[in-house]
């Protein structure tokens, strides 16, 4: 891949070849979107399509299907003249992401600290919670990115309201790449497993208060954090 200034050529970046048994819109989309969420393919990154169907050895329609709905993911970027970018990260986006990502999941905490953790969620949550440890002791980013978030769709899922684990999951895109930044410090990760411990400690106390007190220091984190890295990354977000 080619690029702007501002962000380095990715031209080895490789994906797995088009199974035909599959729609292949589907397969490029995917791929692509999880390429720009984990910043494989950075912020301001120009993203060819004759190159994107040439990687895949798909045909032009496909991989336009996928763009356009990158696109409306908010993704990618299209400039007459100049071709498709990946979206560069947009403060006003990512605070409200997290004010909607915030009030939904403190409704969450709140409804299983009163009402009770079920006991196949509990048993799922304390086995994420060791393997997160685990992750962290060790400093893998991708692995203990994977955990955090099953840790929070599994206390959606206990809700037993099925579209507050649908809701969360949209919401949470726009604050993905934030979150791999952020996990590169791998001090990091030891202090969100103790943050998502305290959380699940309180829940299965059915102490609303702390249950609540430690939620909200948990998402007040992200205002730091984003500071820290708008500071730290200021090429990868808008002017």
């Amino acid at each position: 891949m080619t690029t702007t200034a501002n962000s380095p050529a990715r031209t080895d970046l490789e994906f797995k070849r088009i199974d035909a048994s599959k729609p292949a819109g589907d397969q490029i989309f995917g791929s692509i979107k999880h390429a720009i969420l984990n910043m494989d393919l950075q912020p301001g990154c120009i993203v060819s399509e004759a190159e994107i169907a040439a990687k895949f050895g798909a045909s032009r329609t496909p991989v336009r299907e996928a763009f356009m709905r990158l696109r409306e993911a908010g993704l990618v970027v299209t400039y007459p003249s100049r071709g498709n970018f990946v979206s560069r990260l947009n403060k006003e986006k990512i605070l409200e992401a997290r004010y909607l990502r915030e009030a939904l999941e403190m409704a969450n905490i709140r409804r299983l600290a009163s009402g009770g953790l079920p006991s196949a969620s509990h048993d799922r949550l304390l086995e994420n919670l060791q393997a997160q440890e685990d992750a962290a002791a060790i400093g893998d980013a991708v692995v203990f990115g994977n955990l955090d978030d099953v840790f929070h769709l599994e206390l959606a899922e206990a809700t037993g309201f099925p579209r507050a684990a649908q809701v969360l999951e949209k919401e949470k895109m726009v604050l993905d790449r934030l979150r791999v930044l952020s996990l590169r410090d791998k001090n990091h990760l030891g202090f969100l497993k103790d943050e998502h411990a305290r959380i699940f400690e309180a829940i299965c106390a059915q102490d609303l208060s702390e249950a609540v007190r430690f939620g909200e220091l948990h998402f007040s984190s992200i205002l730091k954090v984003l500071s820290d890295l708008e500071i730290r990354h200021s090429d990868y977000f808008d002017d």
